[in-house]
């Protein structure tokens, strides 16, 4: 079984989803949302209709929408994300007692 199979259009509508839903939680019009992040109104509109937008202006919005650490996570080969069930779980196991000596 493997874990995170979305495609990239389904991303992309499940970022434009959530993007718009934080800006509703913070009680910011498309207009307020715009003028703080300085991403233009046009492209903040296609981006909640289509989900098409480029990179600077989506980390724009995220800095404005406080969730700009999230995109920290992107591609971290520090602590990479499983890519199984298997790989979850034997990431997750601990040992039940402690060694002999």
């Amino acid at each position: 079984m493997t874990i995170g199979s979305a495609t990239p259009p389904e991303t992309q509508r499940d970022l434009q989803q959530r993007f718009r839903e934080r800006r509703l939680q913070m009680r910011l019009t498309q207009e307020g949302l715009a003028q703080r992040s300085g991403v233009s109104l046009g492209s903040l509109k296609r981006f909640e209709h289509t989900g098409q937008i480029s990179l600077e202006s989506l980390l724009k919005l995220a800095l404005v929408l406080n969730c700009l650490d999230d995109f920290s996570a992107v591609c971290d080969t520090q602590n990479p994300s499983p890519r199984s069930l298997d790989e979850l779980l034997a990431a997750s196991k601990t040992p039940k007692r402690g060694s002999r000596t």
